[in-house]
């Protein structure tokens, strides 16, 4: 699933379809509250799914492992020393741009690439960085992993309380907290939430607008639901999930669901929000017999963030959500002139 190769291009491709049926999504986890973070400063104990990490001091040599660790601790103003590689959008140093500019303007020593082809932390490559810390709150991040790492004396903060099921603010805010910066990823979050705030008043036409967000897969078609993060953001503009949406949910995922062909003209959207890696990739689908069974497809209603930089930045994360949202707007807004015209 192309979706699931670029949100989680930090795991190997092979992994994918494990992942898709583990619930990678954001906004299925419990919220953060003080049974699971507890603390304002140092020592810091934070329970996870897979065991309690407990901070002594302020960590200052940080690992990252999964998605949105790193963006929230570079956005932070922290260069980690040791990262995991993006094979789907990062390039030849397997940094996406987000990344690689943070790590730029903050100087330094650039972290260590960790390679992620096995799924599994790269043990030894990670103790040579020496962390004192290793952040993977939305991972995959095994047992086995976790008490190899813990074994090692470095401190790991999993994720609540499932792999690839923590809201991507709540990774900001366990981040916040492990670092001792909890004001500073509370202001964060506090800038973030203002940036789309901004976004939908500029663009009030959005409100009130149906949109459904797909994926066309060559042998499946992917619908994703309201719990999903990236529908959270465009409801967060001001758009609605259509009753089409939920009706045609077959409760295969917390996040999504499949639509069989002779359903899909049942997406009563007004708008559409889909996704392609290249754009021969979304003409092909827009002018497919089964896109076009699509009200909105057939309309031209179409919104899609295309190239892999693009459609992985769709995924919320500390640094991802101010790269994209431009974007993000701006092909929303020509799909709904469409939509209204």
């Amino acid at each position: 699933m192309r979706r699931l190769r670029t949100a989680l291009g930090l795991a190997a491709i092979a992994g994918v379809t494990a992942l898709l049926l583990s619930g990678c999504a954001a906004g299925s986890a419990a919220p953060i509250t003080s049974e699971s973070v507890s603390g304002d400063g140092f020592p810091v104990t934070i329970t996870s799914a897979l065991g309690d990490a407990t901070i002594e001091k302020k960590p200052e040599r940080i690992a990252t492992w999964g998605w949105g660790a790193t963006d929230a601790v570079l956005a932070l103003g922290i260069q980690p020393v040791a990262i995991p590689a993006d094979n789907y959008s990062g390039g030849d140093d397997k940094m996406p741009p987000w990344v690689a500019d943070a790590v730029d303007k903050l100087g330094g020593t650039k972290p260590t690439i960790l390679d992620v082809s096995s799924n599994d932390v790269p043990l030894e490559e990670l103790l040579r960085t020496n962390p004192d810390l290793l952040l993977a709150p939305y991972s995959g991040l095994t047992q086995k992993d976790y008490d190899a790492i813990t074994a090692a004396g470095i401190p790991v903060v999993a994720y609540p309380s499932a792999p690839w099921a923590t809201p991507w603010r709540d990774v900001i805010t366990i981040t916040g907290k492990a670092l001792g910066m909890s004001t500073q990823a509370a202001d964060l979050l506090t800038s973030l939430d203002a940036q789309v705030k901004d976004a939908a008043s500029a663009h009030p036409e959005f409100a009130g607008v149906t949109i459904a967000y797909v994926d066309d897969d060559v042998d499946t078609f992917y619908m994703y639901l309201p719990a999903d993060p990236r529908v959270e953001v465009l409801q967060d503009l001001g758009f609605v999930s259509p009753s089409s949406v939920t009706s045609l949910d077959k409760g295969e995922g917390t996040f999504y669901t499949t639509v069989s062909q002779e359903n899909l003209d049942k997406i009563d959207a007004q708008v559409i929000f889909t996704q392609a890696e290249d754009q021969k990739t979304l003409d092909d689908f827009l002018a497919s017999a089964r896109g076009q069974l699509i009200p909105a497809v057939k309309k031209g209603a179409v919104a899609a963030m295309v190239g892999a930089e693009n459609v992985a930045a769709v995924s919320p994360t500390a640094l991802t959500l101010p790269w994209a949202l431009p974007t993000i707007t701006q092909k929303l807004a020509a799909a709904v002139a469409v939509a209204k015209g």
